[in-house]
């Protein structure tokens, strides 16, 4: 009780700011629905925290509502949806998933060498952006053997574009006229995080948010053949150096030693919450009147977590992450934006 009640006192302060900013948020969404609650949260926390940088009493609870927070959102998400519908939004959305992930690695090798961004660097960016943000450069870190510099580069770069696209693409799809429906495919398969997903698409809609959530969640496991991949390429690479008798000067768990229990830590614990949610809801256990509260509360602590995000802007890490990541990072998010809705297109998604 005594362990349980001091980490509430340290979380409750940074919580509590979140929170203020989130209720002031929501406000303005009812106020400003174009703009929407979680995009206030995030403009509004960002401006916080850069006229007063939050003390370090406060950054425990901030981080802990920038991420426990969301993925609980996720998980109340996953009740207002069945199995099948999952199944369903998960079959759909592959062609432009699957096309937009190779595109964007493709174009983070050819773009960035031509850059001169540093191989690691590199990497690290263009699984940020192709699959799932700051999540997928925490997996691939250790695998490729990145120093901590570069994946503060990389998260700094992946989390501009992030913020630039809960700003503009509820904008460019009421410019389309996407329907919700396409909105959530486009969210979904084109935007980097997880919470900025949630953040975008939940402006557009509500289904354009459950869609998006679903599309997002199956993009993100898409984190275990690629880290699979990337351990095969570097123990290759291991391989060689030892038969010429260099020393590789990168330290990774070889491909061999990667077992099922460690490629099931791969998957994020919010997804299966999420699908456990909605395989509860497919029993029809939940009535009626229980969902358009989940979704008020899921849609809350949505707004709470993304002002928690803007609170922790940080903007020297920005400025440190110099030129040409950056230059990669928004050629990547053009190239992912546009291949997107150039799939969409062709497919008849759009």
């Amino acid at each position: 009780m005594t362990s349980t009640t001091e980490t509430a006192r340290r979380l409750a302060p940074g919580l509590a700011l979140a929170t203020g900013i989130a209720v002031v948020a929501t406000v303005i969404g009812r106020f400003l629905p174009v703009v929407g609650a979680p995009v206030s949260g995030v403009v509004l926390g960002a401006v916080v925290g850069m006229v007063r940088r939050p003390a370090d009493v406060l950054k425990p609870g901030i981080t802990t509502a920038s991420k426990f927070v969301l993925q609980l959102a996720v998980v109340l998400l996953g009740a207002q949806l069945s199995l099948a519908e999952v199944a369903r939004v998960g079959v759909e959305s592959l062609p432009v998933m699957l096309g937009t992930l190779v595109v964007c690695l493709l174009a983070a090798w050819g773009v960035g060498r031509l850059l001169g961004v540093v191989g690691n660097l590199r990497t690290l960016i263009g699984v940020g952006t192709g699959i799932c943000g700051a999540s997928a450069i925490a997996a691939v870190t250790p695998v490729i053997g990145a120093v901590s510099v570069e994946v503060a580069y990389a998260v700094s770069t992946i989390f501009l574009f992030n913020i630039a696209a809960v700003i503009v693409f509820p904008v460019v799809g009421h410019a389309l006229g996407m329907s919700q429906h396409a909105f959530g495919l486009f969210a979904g398969t084109a935007v980097n995080d997880t919470s900025s997903v949630v953040a975008a698409a939940s402006t557009y809609g509500t289904q354009a948010a459950n869609f998006a959530v679903v599309v997002k969640l199956v993009r993100t496991l898409m984190i275990i053949p690629i880290v699979l991949g990337l351990a095969w390429l570097v123990g290759r690479r291991d391989a060689a150096a030892a038969r010429l008798g260099g020393a590789s000067t990168e330290p990774v768990a070889p491909a061999s030693r990667w077992s099922v229990r460690r490629v099931w830590k791969l998957v994020p614990w919010f997804l299966v919450g999420f699908v456990i949610a909605a395989a509860v809801n497919s029993t029809g256990v939940l009535p009626g009147p229980v969902h358009p509260v989940i979704s008020t509360v899921a849609a809350f602590l949505i707004t709470v977590a993304l002002s928690a995000i803007g609170l922790s802007t940080d903007v020297a890490g920005f400025r440190r992450a110099g030129f040409r990541p950056l230059v990669l990072g928004l050629v990547l998010w053009l190239v992912v934006t546009g291949s997107s809705l150039g799939l969409m297109a062709l497919t008849g998604a759009l």
